[in-house]
């Protein structure tokens, strides 16, 4: 996060974006064709695209990519759809608490 909102708003709309897509490719790729290397690698590739295609900048790349590595090759005891869901929503309140926190606890300006 950064010490403003007027910094972090930015930043963090393409932390959701990324982490939302992250999810969404990585439980829809698991669920059809499994947690291969292959299906890794063609996943990591269509988020490329996805990103090029809706035009986020390269962070939101990057958290998409560690989204679908936790998504895809963490050992999990539940659904794939369930740690997707609940790593978009970890990552969604971090976001929001982060937000708050730079709105309601501003960093102090030196004299």
């Amino acid at each position: 996060m950064q010490s403003g909102l007027g910094a972090a708003l930015p930043i963090s709309v393409q932390y959701f974006v990324g982490t939302a897509i992250g999810a969404a490719v990585g439980a829809v790729t698991v669920a059809y064709f499994g947690g291969s290397v292959w299906a890794f690698g063609i996943a990591v590739f269509l988020i490329g695209l996805l990103c090029a295609v809706l035009r986020v900048e390269r962070s939101a790349y990057r958290y998409a990519s560690v989204t679908l590595v936790i998504v895809m090759l963490v050992t999990r005891s539940a659904s794939v759809w369930l740690i997707a869901i609940h790593r978009f929503f970890e990552v969604s309140l971090g976001i929001v608490v982060g937000l708050l926190l730079s709105e309601f606890w501003p960093e102090r300006t030196r004299l």
